[in-house]
Protein backbone atom coordinates (compact mmCIF):
# COMPACT_ATOMS: atom_id res chain seq x y z
CA UNK A 1 0.00 0.00 0.00
CA UNK A 2 2.75 2.13 0.69
CA UNK A 3 3.98 1.70 -2.83
CA UNK A 4 0.53 2.74 -4.34
CA UNK A 5 0.37 5.38 -1.77
CA UNK A 6 3.55 7.22 -3.04
CA UNK A 7 3.02 6.24 -6.94
CA UNK A 8 -0.72 6.46 -7.46
CA UNK A 9 -1.03 3.88 -9.50
CA UNK A 10 -4.10 1.23 -9.83
CA UNK A 11 -2.74 -1.93 -9.11
CA UNK A 12 -2.60 -4.84 -11.47
CA UNK A 13 -1.67 -7.93 -9.60
CA UNK A 14 -1.06 -10.87 -12.33
CA UNK A 15 -2.60 -14.09 -11.70
CA UNK A 16 -0.27 -16.91 -10.02
CA UNK A 17 -0.99 -18.87 -13.24
CA UNK A 18 0.95 -16.30 -15.71
CA UNK A 19 4.45 -16.13 -16.07
CA UNK A 20 7.12 -13.96 -15.68
CA UNK A 21 10.29 -13.93 -18.39
CA UNK A 22 13.38 -13.78 -15.76
CA UNK A 23 16.78 -14.11 -15.77
CA UNK A 24 18.76 -16.90 -14.25
CA UNK A 25 21.11 -14.60 -12.32
CA UNK A 26 18.64 -13.06 -10.34
CA UNK A 27 18.07 -16.56 -8.85
CA UNK A 28 21.69 -16.68 -7.99
CA UNK A 29 21.18 -12.80 -5.58
CA UNK A 30 23.11 -11.00 -8.21
CA UNK A 31 22.05 -7.26 -7.18
CA UNK A 32 20.57 -5.27 -8.54
CA UNK A 33 17.27 -6.51 -9.24
CA UNK A 34 15.74 -4.97 -12.42
CA UNK A 35 12.08 -5.29 -13.56
CA UNK A 36 10.11 -3.75 -16.31
CA UNK A 37 6.20 -4.98 -17.05
CA UNK A 38 4.87 -4.61 -21.03
CA UNK A 39 1.11 -5.11 -21.56
CA UNK A 40 0.31 -9.15 -20.85
CA UNK A 41 -0.82 -11.16 -23.45
CA UNK A 42 -0.74 -14.66 -24.12
CA UNK A 43 -0.70 -16.32 -20.66
CA UNK A 44 2.11 -13.86 -19.81
CA UNK A 45 2.27 -11.40 -17.02
CA UNK A 46 3.72 -8.60 -18.91
CA UNK A 47 7.07 -9.14 -16.58
CA UNK A 48 10.70 -9.57 -17.39
CA UNK A 49 13.22 -9.53 -14.56
CA UNK A 50 16.76 -9.53 -14.56
CA UNK A 51 19.67 -8.86 -12.25
CA UNK A 52 23.11 -7.25 -12.27
CA UNK A 53 23.94 -4.44 -15.39
CA UNK A 54 22.85 -4.31 -18.63
CA UNK A 55 20.04 -6.27 -20.26
CA UNK A 56 20.79 -9.36 -22.58
CA UNK A 57 20.26 -9.69 -25.64
CA UNK A 58 20.83 -13.55 -26.13
CA UNK A 59 17.48 -15.16 -26.73
CA UNK A 60 17.90 -17.52 -23.85
CA UNK A 61 18.59 -14.77 -21.22
CA UNK A 62 14.97 -14.94 -19.86
CA UNK A 63 13.67 -18.03 -18.89
CA UNK A 64 9.73 -18.64 -18.65
CA UNK A 65 8.32 -18.49 -14.96
CA UNK A 66 4.92 -18.82 -12.90
CA UNK A 67 4.34 -15.95 -10.61
CA UNK A 68 3.62 -18.39 -7.92
CA UNK A 69 7.38 -19.56 -8.21
CA UNK A 70 8.51 -15.98 -7.74
CA UNK A 71 8.95 -16.33 -3.87
CA UNK A 72 11.34 -18.74 -4.30
CA UNK A 73 13.50 -17.24 -6.70
CA UNK A 74 13.46 -13.74 -5.22
CA UNK A 75 10.76 -13.08 -2.37
CA UNK A 76 12.19 -9.16 -2.72
CA UNK A 77 10.31 -8.52 -6.23
CA UNK A 78 6.82 -9.63 -5.05
CA UNK A 79 5.94 -6.55 -3.77
CA UNK A 80 6.66 -4.49 -7.22
CA UNK A 81 4.34 -7.58 -9.39
CA UNK A 82 0.95 -5.16 -8.54
CA UNK A 83 2.44 -2.66 -10.79
CA UNK A 84 0.96 -2.16 -14.34
CA UNK A 85 2.38 -2.15 -17.51
CA UNK A 86 4.28 0.82 -18.44
CA UNK A 87 6.05 0.45 -15.03
CA UNK A 88 10.01 -0.30 -13.81
CA UNK A 89 11.66 -0.79 -11.03
CA UNK A 90 15.39 -1.29 -9.79
CA UNK A 91 16.10 -2.63 -6.81
CA UNK A 92 19.39 -3.44 -4.39
CA UNK A 93 20.10 -3.63 -0.47
CA UNK A 94 18.99 -0.08 0.81
CA UNK A 95 18.21 0.99 -3.04
CA UNK A 96 14.60 1.36 -4.32
CA UNK A 97 13.87 3.00 -7.51
CA UNK A 98 10.27 2.78 -9.24
CA UNK A 99 9.16 4.90 -12.12
CA UNK A 100 6.83 4.67 -14.76
CA UNK A 101 8.31 4.59 -18.42
CA UNK A 102 5.15 4.58 -21.55
CA UNK A 103 7.63 3.21 -23.97
CA UNK A 104 7.27 -0.34 -22.44
CA UNK A 105 3.29 0.35 -23.51
CA UNK A 106 4.22 0.50 -27.13
CA UNK A 107 2.89 -2.33 -29.26
CA UNK A 108 6.23 -4.44 -30.89
CA UNK A 109 7.98 -7.38 -30.82
CA UNK A 110 6.71 -7.78 -27.30
CA UNK A 111 10.42 -8.89 -25.49
CA UNK A 112 12.31 -6.62 -23.22
CA UNK A 113 13.96 -3.26 -23.55
CA UNK A 114 16.09 -1.48 -20.83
Amino acid sequence: AALRARHGYVPMLPPAYDKVGIARQVRAGLQPVHGLRHPPAHGTSGWYIWAGGELATDPDFFVPLHVAHLAAWCPAVLRYLELPPGWRFLIAPGHEDVWFDPGLLTVDDGGPRS
